[in-house]
């Protein structure tokens, strides 16, 4: 038996949210704690999981702040380094009339960016069960670096490894390099979450089914994950493939870690169930609570704070008529 269910490695940062104005007329922003995989492990943790963080932040205000947070969200905070040097990740995040937003980093550097190879905790990877990362963590050689290693040493160990892209254009020097980048990353995993943007751009393909039958003649990914913001969600498993509508939710305010939500819903379904021998009812069932848990954080400020708990999320699907 692992210690742990799911550890997760990447960015930890501040994501500055509109919030009205002041009476000057200035917007005013608010510091809410983010970085998707840690998103991705405060939902594992509400529905119950040991979740392991691995990462980096300023040893100032915001990465005192950001551990404090991933403490409370019941995240094992002992494997996140704090540099003296660096100050803490911070990015503005512009939010649209209909809820999706933009992003505006101030990273060069940040924190984020400066774990090293010798910081990765051997101990805690051949301790888990399953091991998550993105490519902001791949963004820069040194934190790549570390990046592979956890991955090596997690796959040697026997964990299931998941993988989604989370692409940020605006921090990379080119788009080949976030191209290569997401390519080792599909290589390494048995679980990828890639949003309709993503496979779009990675494989050329409109249509999102010939997607990803072009990554899988490339690599042997049992289970890939299309989510599609308002058009629902994709499935994709062996010869199946299940697609489940979106819950709409009249009072959006913005889709910030909905698909981290999402993400961290799948993870917890396959925690439990494993990825041997799964159902088409069983992806559905997935794909049905994943949505619904997803829509109930884009009517929150934030994500990794106000992760919605299992019963919220039956609640909603009852009410939906999705029970």
């Amino acid at each position: 038996m692992k210690k742990y269910d799911v550890t997760a490695l990447g960015e930890l940062l501040i994501d500055f949210t509109e919030n009205g104005k002041s009476v000057q007329g200035n917007p005013l922003f608010e510091a809410n704690p983010g970085g998707a995989p840690c998103n991705v492990l405060a939902m594992l943790s509400k529905l119950g999981h040991k979740t392991a963080f691995v990462g980096k932040v300023g040893k100032d205000f915001f990465g005192q702040q950001l551990k404090e947070t991933i403490t409370e969200a019941g995240i094992d905070a002992e494997y996140l380094c704090m540099d003296k040097e660096i100050h803490t990740t911070l990015a503005l995040v512009h939010t649209f009339p209909d809820g999706d937003r933009d992003f505006s980093f101030y990273r060069e550097p940040g924190a984020d960016m400066m774990l090293t190879e010798s910081e990765v905790p051997e101990g805690l990877l051949k301790d888990t069960k399953l091991f998550h990362f993105g490519t902001l963590s791949m963004t820069h050689e040194g934190v790549r670096r570390a990046t592979k290693k956890a991955i090596q040493i997690a796959e040697e160990a026997g964990a299931m490894i998941s993988f989604d892209p989370n692409l940020r254009p605006p921090l990379w020097k080119s788009m080949e390099e976030a191209r290569e980048q997401v390519l080792y990353g599909m290589s390494h995993c048995q679980i990828l979450k890639i949003s309709d943007n993503e496979i779009q751009w990675l494989t050329g393909k409109e249509d999102y089914t010939e997607g990803v039958n072009w990554i899988r003649e490339r690599y042997q990914i049992p289970l890939i994950l299309v989510s599609m913001g308002k058009e629902g969600s994709r499935a994709y498993y062996k010869e199946s493939m299940v697609e489940v509508s979106p819950f709409l939710q009249e009072n959006t305010i913005e889709t910030t870690g909905a698909g981290d939500t999402f993400c961290g819903c799948v993870l917890h379904y396959i925690c439990v169930h494993g990825l041997e021998n799964l159902t088409e009812d069983g992806l559905k069932e997935m794909l049905i609570f994943a949505n619904g848990a997803a829509s109930l954080i884009t009517t929150r400020k934030g994500a990794l704070r106000v992760m919605p708990e299992k019963e919220e999320i039956e609640k909603l699907l009852r009410e939906r008529n999705a029970l």
